[in-house]
């Protein structure tokens, strides 16, 4: 384990589990950067540390990404470790989510990541060190009802993030996806980090009306500890051995095992005529 006091780049840590993993980390000793729309806001939540930094940061918003990164380095002198975890729900039926809405959802949480380790990188390039750890979903690799906009933004996330290892791999630097399952935090908080669909069509009003009641009623419930997950991010990236996707719970374990046995069902089942479609010798 390493017990070098690191720099981290923390996205979203003015609520939810980002205030943990910042709060986890300085707990380690290291320095954090601390990101969210309001400075102010993520201070307060984080608390007064002597080892923090809190800036603001619209994540969509690439000169703001610059802004920050520059700020961090102004202060700290290196990024070793940057969380992208900011992000947001838009809940619902493919086609009662609004076009704006689906394309809020990939800007938010697909684009703003993009933003900010492309402002990050030239910093880990030149140390010649760093980690990328980006948090996407169990949604990421699981389609669910109810996901389209959301479980696109993060299938999205885990292809970038399985695609850049071998951008970085050469530069020292090291990425691990992180794949929740479902956690106590402040994602199903409405009018938080969860937005409902803004059409109406009737053929899906009555589904529409009762997922939404049982998403309302799953907040608070989740089985997850966020505390318990930012400590093991702050593990994982200490060891300095990271795994490629670090699947986070008990219920993100289970799901993705049975979606394994799934496509591996399905290829079973049609292997002889996939395995016939190369041309004749």
């Amino acid at each position: 384990m390493s017990t070098q006091s690191s720099v981290w780049f923390i996205t979203g840590a003015g609520r939810g589990m980002g205030i943990d993993i910042a709060q986890a980390a300085l707990a380690a000793g290291h320095s954090v950067v601390a990101t969210g729309r309001d400075a102010s806001r993520v201070l307060a939540a984080i608390g007064e540390h002597e080892n923090l930094l809190t800036v603001s940061l619209d994540i969509t918003d690439p000169a703001a990404a610059e802004a920050a990164t520059a700020a961090a380095v102004e202060r700290f002198g290196r990024i070793d470790v940057l969380v992208n975890n900011a992000g947001n729900f838009y809940a619902g039926y493919f086609e009662n989510i609004s076009d704006a809405q689906l394309r809020a959802q990939m800007e938010t949480n697909f684009f703003g990541p993009l933003n900010v380790t492309r402002a990050v990188l030239p910093v880990m390039r030149r140390q010649r060190s760093g980690q990328v750890i980006t948090v996407t979903s169990m949604a990421g690799l699981i389609g669910q009802e109810f996901c389209a906009a959301y479980a696109a933004s993060k299938f999205a996330l885990e292809g970038w993030m399985e695609s850049l290892r071998f951008d970085l791999e050469p530069f020292g630097i090291k990425t691990m996806a992180v794949e929740p399952g479902f956690f106590r935090t402040e994602l199903l908080v409405e009018g938080s980090s969860t937005i409902w669909p803004e059409l109406e069509i009737e053929d899906y009003a009555e589904r529409t009306a009762t997922t939404i009641e049982a998403w309302k009623a799953m907040n608070g419930q989740q089985g997850g500890d966020p505390k318990k997950l930012a400590q093991a991010l702050v593990i994982l990236s200490d060891s300095g051995d990271l795994p490629l996707r670090f699947i986070a719970g008990a219920d993100g374990m289970a799901s993705e095992e049975q979606k394994l046995a799934t496509i591996q069902s399905q290829i079973d089942a049609h292997r002889e005529l996939s395995a016939s479609l190369t041309y004749d010798a």
